[in-house]
């Protein structure tokens, strides 16, 4: 969870430099390491572990950042950045493009899906052993800037060359919005960014015009970002007045977020999908809608993370994230899940401690003390605190759908690498027999000429089923993962999403209980 702090503010602070203050100490330290120790030491590096030392005895979410940490955590947060828009994955250690940005720079030069990248201004990036970080670092650049692109597309033997001017590319933290049911809408958010609140609504927006009467709004795998846009969402859905969240910390006042009355989303039904990866700003917005009885939560018990960071800016560009407070659900409730202080790496095991403890699969595993009982503030259900938030109707983690072998198959990029070659030699086909989407859901079925390429390839790998049982039990979930990838390619997420939400049980149970 973040909040952020201003240099006018920060500056206030009172610093004690006396000759015996704790803060001299460490200067003294350093000084000495610096100018007398017997070999050369890198100052920089010094004060960084120095700063982290620190922090790692603090909390588990305390933490330090360099200002290229800073720069690549930022962006899927500031929703932005400056690029040539294109969504790729590698193939064959080849850039390929699954989709340009719609309207982005690329598509308005005549790049198209399909199209494999193999020089960046006259430089080899295909076939060279260059690594990811290498190649975004040539295709990226300050907007107005010119890059020049060497193109090998299917069918045609030379190269094609374009410009690409660069421009601002959106992060997009909506991840898919259509309507799953007749008058039930499905929104997915991965993150909570600074255009999250936007996105949103504009899907809600569409939505509406489609018929929208209810919604499922998953925050599964959301792992949190801005407090803000936790509460911009959150206020959608509540009556005036409805606490959404509050503060406290030893240093930091209470602060309280209600409700404004003016929300879209205040009638209808709601269902919030968590699961154990659900954190920080997704744990607020559940806590809000279940604390104040407004919908239902399906799923798994989310991660418990009820701590409040403030970025701290140093000068150099790196950033500090100290935790300030703590935040309470409407009800009362702190869901941050019980940690030693610099035990982190326990702290990090905690999701495959819940598996091994059986949690993630049996509901009657998972228990609460008394003390940590609240209430919601309608109904005056039972609900709990200290360890992230339980969900109304909990759905086990079926351990048996993936196999092993399939896991092993996507592990590594098995699955991924087929599915790209297939759609890259069958994109015109495709489009021209299913031109739309319906039609495609409704009838399309994985070839089993694909199928036999994922084992073969998978053999060449040294990856194999342990027997005709393991691979029969892989098969329906490969063709709908296969299935959904090709939707993906061909069209974009929503469609991803509408072939893998129709197998995805915590999605099912929800519009079960929606009554759909």
């Amino acid at each position: 969870m973040t909040l952020f702090i201003s240099a006018s503010a920060f500056s206030q602070i009172k610093i004690d430099m006396g000759p015996n203050s704790p803060l001299r100490k460490l200067q003294m330290a350093e000084f000495a390491i610096n100018n007398l120790y017997v070999d050369s030491v890198d100052e920089k590096k010094l004060v960084e572990d120095a700063i982290r030392g620190m922090l790692d005895k603090l909390d588990p979410h305390s933490s330090y950042s360099t200002p290229e940490e800073v720069k690549k955590m930022n962006e899927p947060l500031r929703g932005n950045f400056d690029g040539i828009g294109v969504q790729f994955n590698m193939m064959d250690d080849t850039l390929l493009v699954i989709q340009p940005t719609l309207n982005g720079p690329s598509e308005k030069a005549g790049i198209i899906a399909g199209d494999r990248i193999i020089t960046v201004n006259d430089t080899a990036i295909a076939g060279v052993k260059m690594s990811t970080d290498d190649i975004m670092n040539r295709l990226r650049g300050p907007k107005g800037t010119k890059v020049k692109l060497g193109i090998k597309r299917i069918d045609i033997s030379e190269l094609l060359y374009f410009t690409v001017t660069r421009d601002k590319i959106p992060v997009k933290s909506v991840d898919a919005a259509y309507m799953i049911r007749p008058k039930v809408g499905f929104i997915r958010i991965g993150n909570f960014g600074a255009t999250t609140y936007n996105e949103f609504m504009d899907c809600v927006k569409d939505l509406k015009k489609k018929g929208m009467k209810d919604l499922v709004l998953d925050l599964q795998g959301n792992g949190g970002g801005y407090l803000k846009a936790a509460v911009d969402i959150a206020n959608e859905f509540l009556d005036k007045g409805d606490l959404i969240v509050y503060t406290e910390g030893m240093r930091a006042p209470r602060m309280e977020y209600k409700a404004m009355g003016n929300g879209k989303l205040r009638k209808g039904k709601v269902a919030v999908l968590v699961d154990e990866y659900s954190a920080s700003a997704a744990e607020i917005v559940t806590g809000a809608i279940q604390d104040q009885d407004r919908g239902i939560v399906v799923g798994r018990r989310s991660f418990g993370k009820g701590l409040v960071q403030r970025p701290i800016d140093l000068p150099d560009g790196s950033m500090i994230r100290l935790t300030v407070a703590h935040y309470y659900t409407p009800a009362g409730r702190c869901i941050q899940k019980p940690f030693k202080k610099g035990a982190n790496k326990d702290y990090a095991m905690d999701v495959v401690n819940r598996l091994k403890h059986g949690e993630l699969t049996n509901a009657d595993s998972i228990h609460f003390a008394d003390s940590l009982k609240c209430y919601t503030l309608r109904k005056h259900r039972v609900v709990y605190g200290g360890g992230g938030i339980m969900p109304d109707y909990f759905v086990p983690l079926d351990t048996t759908l993936y196999t092993k072998y399939h896991r092993e198959l996507s592990a590594k990029t098995v699955i991924r690498d087929v599915n790209l070659k297939y759609v890259l030699a069958n994109r015109k086909q495709l489009q021209e027999q299913y031109e739309s989407f319906e039609k495609f859901k409704q009838e399309y079925e994985i070839p089993q000429s694909v199928i036999d390429n994922v084992i073969a390839e998978g053999e060449k790998k040294k990856i194999k089923p342990k027997d005709d049982n393991e691979l029969q039990q892989t098969m329906p979930q490969l063709r709908m993962q296969l299935k959904a990838l090709v939707a993906r390619d061909l069209w974009d997420m929503n469609e991803y999403f509408s072939v893998f939400n129709e197998s995805d049980a915590i999605v099912l149970k929800a519009l079960t209980e929606l009554g759909r």
